[in-house]
């Protein structure tokens, strides 16, 4: 499968707690922290929903 590089680039601070606990779940906890992952439905779900704070490239 493909392999997906996330980035965080906002911060949390001021969202909801299940964003806050999906962007921990994805290994990302300070600004232009960096995880890969391979694609899967469930990690473009988890993409999905804090989409407005990550940056996502394929590697």
């Amino acid at each position: 499968m493909a392999q997906i590089k996330v980035t965080l680039v906002k911060s949390t601070i001021g969202e909801i707690k299940s964003v806050k606990a999906t962007v921990a779940a994805l290994g990302l906890k300070k600004i232009r922290s960096s995880n890969t992952f391979e694609d899967t439905p469930a990690l473009q779900g988890q993409i999905k929903k804090v989409a407005h704070l990550v940056k996502v490239e394929s590697v």
